[in-house]
């Protein structure tokens, strides 16, 4: 029977090598390694604590897989292709360093439950990135968005003009979708930071383990409360790629729209040459290729959380092998969505707005007509009276080519009576802007308070990822002490 497995005795002959190389997934999971030293070494002081291994054993195991992660960390571990995953390849090192006590190292335990523990070790982290990388995001949009706080300019709807805006405020826009984004994530956070080790293969073990202690050994908050439920669970990579799944359309949305304003038609806003490329034949070109970049990776996101979905739909109750394909579809959901997020940021604060340009497309197309309906209703005429009585207005400056702020008081009044010189006084597109105070609006005042309150929420939310790691750190270090 082939050495290179952990389950050869229930087998009369060995795997062929075409079945040992399709199975194995050496290739993705060794990315947990570290994870899984890890873990391995809160089960082996658990298991000398309560007296199911000896101390002995104990202290030659922890010191072996420290042997093991300082050589992982200072120019790696090769290992033979056919074995089945890093948790067999580490084990099998650990055996072949320190002997039989390397075979006790698991007992009271499967790969099941340290896999599942893996899974939550890894994931924790990749969630502490993503929401410093957020974070990061955040702040970069509060810089803009006070530093475009007086900056008019077109609101859209349908890409079509709509009511006047300012840069600030249309960035505190896209703060609230990422400030959405985050909260998820530590939503998340909660449900991922549970340990599943000691759960076996489904249904827990005879061994007098202790699951509190493990859990606290790897930081984690409590140890998961089923062990069918733990083994089998991958609600928290498809939560985690549905959350990625979100943020990166997120993302797309935001380069769809820079992509936009960066063309000559717009000419809203440059791109700085570090964010950009040329071409190959024109020698004009200035090409906004991260943004699309970003915005086309997002495809990439949104599949990997459709296999997942797809993956886990048909299964029956608990562990079954499609289970191992759940992780290259995380690794790369992770790896795309904090790519992206670390230099979205740095592109973003880069950016030179041509404030005269946008200002100038606010004075286009109308802007200031939600402006005259509400004077209208402001002077007794039903809303929806003065919505068509504008309508008018429009159609008469639009044939002519100029703006409702051209036309003169007389011809305004043709429209209604109610309309006096007082008009003019709301009708410049910069007042439009400043007039709306409501809480969530666009004057400067209102995107002031918004940017407050995002100031605090990004400090808190730091604050957040930072603590956790600390605990994390803590206690790791105290693991391998």
């Amino acid at each position: 029977m082939n050495k290179k497995v952990l389950w050869s005795g229930r087998f009369k002959k060995g795997a062929s090598e075409s079945t040992l190389l399709f199975t194995s997934s050496l290739t993705v999971d060794s990315r947990m390694a570290y994870h899984d030293i890890m873990g391995s070494l809160a089960h082996a002081r658990m298991l000398g604590q309560q007296g199911i291994i000896s101390i002995k054993d104990q202290e030659e195991i922890v010191e072996g897989l420290r042997s093991i992660l300082f050589d992982l960390e200072n120019g790696g571990i090769e290992f033979p292709e056919t074995t089945e995953d890093i948790h067999s390849a580490l084990e099998m090192e650990l055996t072949e360093r320190i002997g039989e006590a390397g075979g006790r190292l698991h007992t009271a335990r499967s790969r099941n439950d340290q896999v599942a523990t893996d899974l939550h070790l890894y994931l924790r982290d990749r969630l502490l990135d993503t929401i410093e990388n957020l974070v990061h995001l955040q702040e970069v949009m509060v810089d803009l968005s006070e530093e475009g706080i007086e900056t008019v300019m077109p609101g859209f709807t349908h890409l079509q003009h709509a009511q006047p805006v300012t840069l600030g405020y249309h960035m505190m826009a896209h703060y609230q979708r990422i400030r959405r984004d985050i909260e998820r994530l530590i939503d998340l956070y909660k449900r991922v930071n549970v340990c599943p080790l000691g759960s076996a293969a489904l249904a827990g073990t005879t061994y007098p383990i202790d699951r509190d202690l493990t859990a606290n050994l790897l930081g984690f908050d409590s140890p998961t409360a089923n062990a069918m439920d733990a083994v089998s669970d991958r609600d928290l990579v498809a939560e985690y790629c549905f959350c990625a799944s979100l943020c990166m359309m997120h993302l797309s949305s935001i380069c769809e729209e820079l992509v936009i304003w960066t063309s000559p038609e717009f000419s809203f806003v440059e791109m700085d040459d570090e964010f950009s490329t040329g071409s190959s034949i024109m020698p004009q070109k200035k090409n906004p290729d991260v943004a699309e970049l970003i915005r086309g990776r997002s495809a990439g996101v949104l599949g990997d959380l459709n296999s997942v979905l797809v993956m886990m739909k048909g299964l029956p109750f608990a562990y079954n092998r499609d289970l191992q394909e759940d992780k290259a579809a995380l690794f790369r959901t992770a790896d795309t969505l904090n790519s992206c997020l670390e230099i979205m940021a740095p592109m973003m604060q880069t950016l030179t707005f041509k404030q005269e340009n946008m200002l100038a497309a606010a004075k286009n197309g109308f802007l200031n007509a939600t402006e005259l309906a509400d004077y209208l209703v402001g002077k007794g005429m039903p809303f929806r009276e003065a919505h068509g009585v504008v309508g008018l207005v429009v159609q008469n400056a639009s044939e002519r080519n100029i703006g409702i702020e051209d036309l003169s008081l007389d011809e305004l009044r043709s429209y209604s009576s109610l309309i006096d010189d007082d008009v003019f006084d709301i009708l410049p597109i910069e007042k439009a802007v400043g007039r709306r105070e409501s809480a969530g609006g666009t004057s400067p005042s209102s995107v002031k308070s918004q940017i407050e309150q995002a100031l605090n929420s990004i400090v808190e939310r730091g604050e957040f990822a930072r603590v956790k790691r600390e605990d994390i750190a803590k206690a790791f270090e105290k693991l391998q002490s």
